[in-house]
């Protein structure tokens, strides 16, 4: 019996056949076709770096001298709150419902409800970026934080590789010595130093390299004197303030010294692999997209950073979770230097990059997606459909299961515990402080019907009462009786 990634396979290869313009085999690369560079950052916010934010305590030359010769997206979203969800649409071009991957693997915490089942690897059947980049004669290399499953379903098995070698969810080519690692905690020149070598081992034949960064992902880890650094400016930087969310102490202010060494690490770092394009000639026909998988830590676990204006952070589906840096450097497509105030989402990477590569889409893969080109070339995008997500979890950052859309200015969060929607208007609104839904029951009914569709459409699968949770509930009240 052939399964359906085989037959997949098959058909996309026989409709390459019939376009003889496209067909490249390995052995036949050449370097017309633009080479792929892609950099996700793990738990960057928005406003964690000074091309959005030029205030920021942060400093990051590199990424933002990236923004400065490409397209810099204002309203550049994450499919998910958090990390497993985001990078399998990514891979895949679709929303993290239909891939089963719904919270961070393993993810799975319980409380009023009882959270929905969470698959803890990306499927095999899913033909990924990679994969179609690989098929289309593209050398591909990886380095970093996987995340979508161990074993089988490692990055060997979803498009990179072989030989890729790895220790539970991290990845690298084998051969290597990393870095000291009191130098390098999150293994951040370790990425760089093997993307590098890539690079210049590579030049003459087109290539996707994904470099998924650790950081700034907690525990938080950098150079030494790098935070002595940001200690010493930290001096003169305002004191820490604070907010709260359901419960959850929220940070206000951008201080946090250990945090701002370690971004300007991973800065510092994807600046040696930008330079290493410049110093082999292959910026000039090199696309590079940078972006973070959810939005800053800014409720838990340390609270190292500040997301404000926008609301909350990591693990919410508040602005500050799920809107993220995103730029992308497409030479002779993208005006340098351009904004793009456009919405977007991580499911379009994947019809993006096949459109820059001069590859056919593959919209029964990428179903969720829609490339961005018109938006590179200064042009408009024409989605026929609102933008959704479906977070059926508790996250360890205190957000709480609920499913969003935004349609427009228009943005509806429903709260999977209550039912509770709540309504505003970003144009007007960003931080989401003022909710809508009292005034506008129509614009309400109209979006949460919306959602609903959706949530049928990618099969969904919800939260459920929480039978431990009641009971334990029903004991209080019987304690609080007697």
């Amino acid at each position: 019996m052939v399964n359906r990634r085989t037959l997949h396979e098959f058909i996309c290869c026989t409709a390459l056949l019939l376009v003889p313009s496209l067909v490249l085999r390995a052995d036949e690369a050449t370097p017309t076709k633009p080479n792929i560079v892609f950099i996700l950052a793990d738990d960057l916010g928005f406003m964690d770096i000074g091309a959005n934010h030029p205030g920021t305590f942060y400093e990051t030359p590199s990424i933002d001298a990236l923004a400065a010769g490409g397209m810099r997206f204002t309203q550049g979203y994450a499919a998910c709150p958090v990390c497993s969800p985001t990078r399998s649409s990514i891979m895949t071009g679709k929303y993290p419902p239909r891939t089963g991957i719904t919270d961070f693997i393993p993810g799975q915490r319980n409380a009023r409800l009882r959270s929905a089942p969470n698959a803890d690897h990306l499927s095999l059947e899913e033909f990924t970026i990679a994969e179609a980049l690989g098929d289309a004669g593209y050398t591909n290399f990886f380095a970093g934080k996987w995340h979508l499953g161990t074993e089988e379903y490692s990055p060997n098995g979803q498009g990179f590789g072989p030989g890729l070698v790895g220790k539970g969810q991290f990845y690298y080519p084998s051969g290597n010595e990393p870095p000291n690692p009191g130098d390098d905690p999150k293994s951040t020149d370790r990425i760089a130093n093997e993307a590098v070598h890539f690079i210049e081992a590579n030049k003459s034949k087109p290539f996707f390299a994904y470099l998924p960064f650790l950081a700034v992902h907690t525990p938080i880890g950098a150079r030494s004197d790098l935070i002595e650094k940001y200690q010493r400016k930290q001096a003169n930087a305002p004191p820490v303030t604070w907010g709260q969310e359901r419960g959850r102490q929220v940070r206000h202010v951008q201080n946090h010294a250990a945090y701002a060494a370690m971004l300007e690490q991973m800065d510092s770092a994807i600046g040696r692999v930008l330079d290493a394009l410049e110093r082999t000639d292959l910026s000039d026909r090199t696309v590079v997209i940078f972006t973070s998988d959810n939005g800053g830590l800014s409720t838990s676990e340390g609270h190292p950073t500040s997301n404000l204006p926008f609301r909350a952070g990591k693990g919410w589906l508040y602005e500050g979770g799920i809107r993220e840096p995103w730029i992308i450097r497409a030479p002779g497509t993208t005006k340098p230097g351009s904004v793009c105030d456009t919405p977007v989402i991580s499911t379009d990477f994947y019809p993006t990059i096949l459109e820059l590569a001069g590859l056919p889409s593959n919209p029964k893969q990428h179903r969720d997606g829609i490339s961005l080109v018109p938006l590179l070339q200064g042009g408009q995008l024409h989605r026929n459909a609102p933008l959704f997500w479906h977070y059926p979890h508790y996250g360890n950052q205190g957000g709480a299961p609920s499913g969003a859309v935004r349609d427009g200015d228009w943005k509806l969060i429903e709260w999977y515990e209550d039912g509770n929607l709540e309504l505003y208007n970003l144009r007007d609104d960003v931080g989401e402080v003022k909710n809508l839904s009292d005034e506008n029951p129509v614009k309400v009914s109209e979006l949460h019907g919306k959602l609903a569709a959706w949530r049928k459409e990618v099969k969904a699968i919800m939260p459920t009462p929480n039978p431990d949770w009641i009971g334990r509930a029903e004991q209080r009240k019987a304690k609080e009786v007697n």
